[in-house]
Parts: structure tokens; sequence; C-alpha cells
């Protein structure tokens, strides 16, 4: 979605970074760029405005830290900035003592209402409530219908009465329905136009005055663009809804609404629905995208999916594997295997501080193709071989090779890929274990969220040292490089750096 944006940001960001000293010229001809950057995204104006006037008053003010150089300040700044017009803080659903409690979608025709309450009702489900759908777009019969086969697919029950039938009343009635169902929430899909109007606006109220939600949703299209500010306005003048969610983040086009909602309507961005399968949805944290945007990744988000699919045992057995170098390939094909449940390999790179601008830089794309071939060479062998892939000889590998359809060459190829790769985990295991990362009392690699919350923060330039110079390190090319104890991604380097002279060699006389 911000592909774009990130892009821009990044050429400005390459013109400070390593500066000893900026001047005021400097900064005004960076926040001209940042300025046009947004505009280019479709940001709203006065939200603009707002923005470059924050940061140009900071710049020039007289904050200024002795950890951070100030090319390194501007994008401290301007990280801080981004958070504060995205949201500031999290704001999870407030679904209060009421039972059951109700959440009413409001929102555009188009816009995504139906499929987010399928996708919120899934999320709520998952953590443990029973929540009822509840169609009240009476006049769209295909609106009816879908929410009946997202409620089929999620297992979770809908309530729609008679087509042409009174929203209202279908709203009333759902509630008696929930409760007859001991369901603890109930989510109103309500009808949408594809412009504002006030036939609709008036129903939209008159079922929140109906209901009395616990919370009123507004679900707005992140690629709507500039419109986005006044269908927002007009729909909290009409409901009043107490959060968003943005819908088809994962487009390509510029996104500004996600830079212009929260800003002016002052309602938290409360949801994200970043794809079209139904467990592509996520809490929003303002922090999380702005360190997206400016390319420093999201490690919390990428620590939170792996913690959904991964087991707290498998963890710290998977990690204790790693760094014995006793990582077999029937490991590698349950790692494959969970990593693919966490979504898109190449949206999960992008969360690695670095790697996405890395991966633009060498013009590399994650071919999904490519793990479902290497998924069929280790399934065609057998256990034993998964587990001791040094008895595969000649005759074994061509057996390998026929029952996958691919060729023996292909099956060297992985071979060698797997045998480096456990070597550089086996090299790299000292350095994660002596950062905490590893199994044996330090919970995890995956399980250490409180290191990830210090990491997070460090990169956005609120932590201590000299972090952001590291992180300018990655987004200059190598996203390893800036790592302690990392050499690059080919593993060399491993163990933490540490501040020792090096003594000098004395000169042999001849």
């Amino acid at each position: 979605m911000f592909n774009a944006l990130q892009e821009r940001l990044d050429a400005v960001f390459d013109r400070f970074r390593g500066s000893k000293t900026l001047t005021e010229e400097q900064v005004g001809e960076g926040l001209r760029e940042i300025r046009l950057a947004l505009l280019e995204a479709d940001v709203n104006f006065k939200v603009v405005k707002t923005f470059v006037g924050r940061i140009r008053e900071r710049s020039i003010g007289a904050e200024v830290s002795e950890a951070l150089n100030p090319g390194q300040q501007i994008i401290k700044i301007v990280n801080e900035e981004l958070v504060t017009i995205l949201g500031e803080q999290s704001a999870p659903l407030d679904l209060g003592s009421a039972s059951p409690a109700v959440i009413m979608m409001a929102g555009l025709q188009g816009a995504g209402k139906t499929t987010a309450s399928g996708k919120l009702a899934k999320l709520l489900k998952s953590k443990g409530r029973q929540p009822l759908l509840v169609a009240c777009d009476l006049q769209r019969p295909a609106a009816v219908k879908q929410l009946k086969v997202l409620g089929e697919r999620i297992d979770v029950p809908v309530y729609a009465p008679k087509l042409e039938g009174d929203p209202v009343e279908v709203a009333q009635n759902a509630i008696a329905e929930a409760k007859r169902l001991n369901c603890g929430v109930v989510i109103v899909d309500t009808a949408g136009r594809t412009n504002v109007d006030e036939e609709m606006m008036q129903q939209a109220a008159d079922i929140k005055a109906a209901v009395n939600p616990v919370e009123t949703l507004f679900v707005i299209d992140a690629m709507i663009g500039q419109e986005a500010v006044n269908v927002a306005k007009a729909f909290q003048e009409a409901v009043d809804f107490t959060g968003v969610i943005l819908s088809k983040l994962d487009g390509d086009a510029r996104g500004g609404a996600a830079l212009s909602v929260a800003e002016v309507t002052g309602r938290p961005i409360k949801f994200a629905s970043v794809g079209e399968k139904l467990d592509e949805f996520e809490a929003f944290h303002p922090d999380r995208m702005a360190g997206r945007i400016l390319g420093m990744g999201d490690v919390l988000t990428l620590i939170e999916k792996a913690e959904e699919v991964y087991e707290e045992g498998q963890r710290e057995e998977q990690a204790e594997k790693l760094m014995k170098g006793e990582f077999t390939l029937e490991d590698f094909l349950n790692q494959l295997q969970s990593v693919k449940q966490m979504g898109p390999i190449g949206k999960l790179l992008e969360m690695i501080p670095g790697m996405g601008k890395a991966m633009k830089d060498a013009q590399a794309e994650v071919d999904e193709d490519d793990l479902k071939r290497i998924e069929a060479i280790i399934q065609s062998m057998t256990l034993e071989e998964r587990r001791n892939p040094k008895i595969l000889n000649g005759k074994r590998k061509k057996r390998v090779a026929k029952g996958c359809g691919r060729s023996s060459q292909e099956i060297n190829e992985l071979l060698r890929s797997y045998e480096e790769m456990r070597k550089m985990m086996k090299n790299l295991g000292p350095m994660l274990g002596g950062m905490g990362m590893g199994g044996g009392g330090g919970g995890g690699m995956l399980g250490q969220a409180k290191a990830a919350r210090q990491l997070q923060k460090a990169m956005a330039g609120g932590g201590e040292g000299d972090l952001m110079e590291q992180l300018a390190a990655m987004n200059a090319g190598d996203p390893m490089s800036g790592m302690p104890g990392m050499g690059g991604p080919s593993g060399g380097g491993g163990g933490p750096r540490r501040n020792k002279k090096v003594p000098k060699r004395k000169k042999k006389k001849r």
C-alpha cells in the first residue's frame, strides 16, 4: 500500500543520513519533498500542512539528542509525528459489560463493510467470544447472501430475515436472537450507498438509536483518496462512530486515507484489513504502521503472527535445534508449513527491519511457487532421509526427483542451501543465545516480546545507544549490516561486537 510513499520518504532521508550538521535551508528542502510525497499519496492537504509544520518546528528548534546526529534526529521526528497523525496509541475494542455487546458497522457501499464484519467475527471467535452476524442491508440481496456465506465459512450464526423488511426492527430483534443463541457479541452490518445521502445516514442513525451499540465502527476503503476526509466527516456527524476500520490496505493505491482519517476525525483506527483472506485482519497499531511506512519493519506483528502458529514448547525445541546445528529437513518442512500459515512470504519479509528496501535494491521477489517446489521435494523423501540428508546418494536423489517431478539438480541445490543455512545458524547460535533469543531460559526467540518491544522502540529513535545509526546502515543497503554481531546475510561476524582496541602488529626488522 505505502510502497510509493516509502520510496519517496527514503529518498529524502538519504540526504540526511550521516550528516553532521543540518542547515535551515537543508531542512526546508527536505520538508518540501516530504510535503509533495504526502500530497501525492492523497493525504489531506490540511493534515499535510499540520504534519510538516510540526516537523519544521521540532527540527529547527532545540530538541537535540546526544545519541543521534542531526540526520538521524530528523528521521526520529518524522517517525514520532507519523505516529501522532495515525492516532498515537492503539485503541482496542471496548465491549464493556453488556451482554450481548452490540457492534454497528457503517460505511459506503463497496468499502468492505460486510467482509470486515466477517473478519471481525472470526477474530472475536478466536478470542473466545461467540458472535452473531446481523444482515441489515436488506435492499441488496447480494449483501445478505455474502454475509450468510461468510458466516458458514467461519461457523458463526447469521440473523437474516426476509428481504425488504425494516432494518431497525431487524437489528432490535437480533438482540433477542443473540440471547436465545447465547451469543455475547452482535455485529450489525448496515446498508451503504455508492455516495453519502440523507436516507442512508438517517437509517444508520435510527439503527444506532434502537440498539445502542457499545462500538460504532466506520469502515473506509484505504484507496478512496482525497474524498476520505469528507466521507468520514459525514458519517461522524450522522452516527458519531467510535473507531475506524481501514479496508483494502493491501491494495496498490496511495493510501492517503490511513494518514488522514484519524487526524481529522479524532477517532482511532482500530483495525486494518490487509488481505483478501478472512484471517488477514489486524489490530491497528500507529507506531507499527509508522515503522512500516518508514521502512523500519514491524517486529512485534511478526512475532505475534509467529506465536499464533507456534506452540510454546515447539518454539523452544526449534530454537534449541537451530543453535545446536541439529536442524533437519523434517524440521525445515514443519517451519515452512508454519510460515505459510502466517501469510505471504513477501509481506513477512517486509516486517523485518531493512529487508523491504534490500529486496527492492536487489530487485528480488519472493516466488511462492518456489516454496511449493521445496515442500514437494522434501515430502518426496522418506522420514529417515529428512532426518539424515547425508544418506541421500545418487540413487535416492533420483527416486526423490521422480517422486516430486523435479530434476536431480534441484534436489542438490536444495540440499546445498539447507546445509549452508544449518551451518550459519549454528555459527550464530552463541550470539543469539547471548541476546536472550535462544531456548533454555530465554523463553525462545519468538517468545521474547519484551525484548522485541525494546528493539522496536530503539529503531524508532527512543532507545539507548546508536541503534538509529544501525537502522540507517540497514536502510542504506545490507539489512543485516547494522545489527550487532551480524556481518551480513552470510552470517559472518557471529558474536556481539565489542569496543576492543586492536593491537598494532610490530614490524619485523629486515
